[in-house]
């Protein structure tokens, strides 16, 4: 059995987030954790939400409350909602906790041991208007290198390029607005970065199986223009990990907390560590997941996030790791994803414009979105929401095929055999086809999953579901009934195990679907050993209930209000 490490781009705790960083992290991850898990793989699967830096401070502050107090609201909500999606975090922890504050401080400490931390006196932008420096997110303006008006002093959102405050053109507060800005002296800790750039080459470049995306994001920082470059590490904010080197003080750093950046990656060791924690284990029973020479050699581990969170866990992270000199567990595989796009746009929460993770589980059941979400991930370029193309894949796919499927069957054998699987009859030409064409289809489908094509092995469920529905169309038991209801039983036998077939293999994108389904049939929902076993699993007499309509359509009517409802302010 393997060891499966998977972890999610942590979400920001400065507000709820829309259905492109839903998919772009949380979703794919979720499904991936869910296959694995089923095909017998113990798997530790962690996120948290990303408290400190300047998003957290600027909308407590726009809340009127104080930060603390603020993130642990917004940790409850984002908890909620991760509940609500049937996210399986085996724990969602908070980047704010006292293990990640610790573990902070450690390798800061290990990192200036090795000396690869260096104290730089640089210029920052300082706010008469506000009294105060103006780190990352409180400083606004025209990125210099693709001109989108409005990049953050971190990270300019168009183009992704990583920025410094001090390189925006018309810059202003992002607190006042004030154009009032005055550049002054201060000292920061900077990650010596470029001293690491030969060995994060060396090690990029033996992720042949990577996809592209992330590969070429990653080879993109390392040798555009001066090449990798270092990277300051501590801010002049209130709230944050406290500057320290390791349990020591470190003189001229008081009152300076460590950038956000440097501490939410290691907030996936940290919350791990919280959920030994939580659960009463002691610190081995997390090290065995993070420490090679503790037990994590035999570990993989996966990375799920968007495109623009790839350059700090391809290299920021990576330097962290590796240069501490301890046996820390790198991660194996990076999957990454571009953006979601709302009819043709971006999402806007300021206009109103797209749907928001809270609103989306208001409107329609968690599967309807995941299923969608899913099998349009935007794994190989951007993807597109439309209301037009959700409801054509709810209506076709979840409602027209698996739950048609379900209904038909189910309520077909309780009318004419009653609700328990029918002995009669057997297997003939036509089930031995349909069989042999679904254990082709459900290798590729593991394939699929197995390699993290997301979009693929939504396809691959699709046809084998699509395959049960045509096989059925095409044997119309119901017509055979009055001929040969012996030969009608046995197409209903093996229609009944497909149901619980289905359950299984959908179970890791429409997990209330599978549940419904294993709760009908009562069965375990266990993943096949094969198509051959799995159609005859459920023996004659095992008893059966006819569940209620699994899918709901939706109308034209609905999916007009609902894009008129999420077309923003100038729509």
């Amino acid at each position: 059995m393997t060891r499966t490490l998977i972890t999610s781009a942590l979400p920001y705790i400065n507000g709820i987030k829309h259905l492109g960083n839903l998919v772009g992290s949380q979703l794919p991850s979720d499904a991936y954790a869910r296959y694995m898990r089923a095909r017998g793989h113990e798997v530790m699967f962690i996120c948290a939400t990303d408290e400190h830096g300047t998003p957290a401070e600027l909308a407590a502050a726009k809340a009127g409350k104080p930060v603390d107090e603020f993130c642990a609201e917004m940790w409850q909500v984002q908890k909620d909602i991760a509940d609500g999606f049937r996210l399986s975090f085996d724990h969602f922890g908070r980047s704010s906790s006292t293990r990640n504050r610790h573990l902070t401080q450690h390798f800061a400490g290990r990192l200036a041991d090795a000396g690869l931390i260096e104290e730089v006196s640089e210029k920052q932008v300082y706010s008469h208007a506000d009294g105060r420096f103006l780190p990352d997110r409180y400083i606004e303006g025209t990125c210099p290198n693709c001109g989108f008006e409005n990049a953050r002093g971190d990270q300019c959102e168009n183009c992704t390029k990583q920025l410094d405050p001090t390189d925006l053109i018309n810059p202003r507060s992002a607190i006042s607005g004030s154009t009032d800005l005055e550049v002054r002296e201060t000292k920061h800790l900077y990650l010596r970065q470029s001293a690491m750039r030969a060995k994060l080459t060396e090690w990029i470049e033996t992720k042949k199986d990577w996809p592209i995306l992330t590969t070429s994001i990653a080879r993109k920082w390392l040798n555009d223009g001066d090449g990798l470059q270092d990277r300051g590490i501590t801010r002049d904010l209130a709230w944050g990990v406290p500057v320290k080197r390791g349990t020591q003080d470190w003189p001229g750093m008081e009152g300076k907390v460590f950038y956000v950046w440097f501490d939410a990656p290691i907030e996936y060791i940290a919350a791990t560590a919280e959920w030994a924690d939580a659960h009463g284990q002691d610190d081995a029973a997390w090290q065995r997941w993070w420490r090679n020479d503790l037990g994590a050699d035999d570990v993989r581990y996966v990375q799920f996030m968007g495109k623009d969170n790839v350059p700090f866990h391809t290299l920021s992270f990576p330097a962290t790791i590796m240069g501490s000199g301890e046996p820390w567990k790198l991660v194996d595989y990076i999957k990454s994803f571009n953006w979601l796009n709302y009819e043709g746009g971006k999402f806007s929460t300021s206009q109103g414009r797209g749907v928001f993770m809270d609103q989306a589980l208001e409107i329609m059941p968690s599967d309807y979105w995941r299923w969608w979400l899913l099998s349009n991930a935007p794994e190989s370029s951007d993807a597109d929401f439309t209301w037009e193309s959700f409801q054509a894949g709810v209506n076709k796919d979840l409602a027209d095929v698996l739950g048609n499927f379900v209904s038909r069957v189910t309520k077909f054998c309780n009318s004419k055999f009653g609700p328990a699987v029918p002995g009669a009859g057997s297997y003939g030409p036509a089930e031995a086809a349909l069989i042999a064409e679904l254990e082709t289809r459900l290798t590729a489908y593991q394939g699929h999953m197995d390699a993290i094509e997301i979009r693929k092995a939504t396809a691959e469920l699709r046809a084998i579901w699509a395959a049960g529905n045509e096989y059925l169309q095409a044997a119309a038991p119901w017509t055979l009934f009055k001929t040969d209801p012996d030969g009608a039983a046995a197409i209903i036998r093996l229609a009944l195990n497909l149901i619980g077939l289905y359950g299984a293999l959908a179970a890791p994108f429409v997990p209330d679907a599978a549940a419904t389904i294993q709760a009908a049939l009562n069965t375990s929902g266990a993943w096949p050993a094969n198509v051959k076993s799995a159609v005859s699993a459920l023996q004659p007499g095992h008893e059966f209930t006819v569940p209620d309509v699994m899918f709901a359509k939706i109308s034209d009517e609905a999916r007009a209000a609902l894009e008129a409802r999420f077309a923003g302010e100038n729509a």
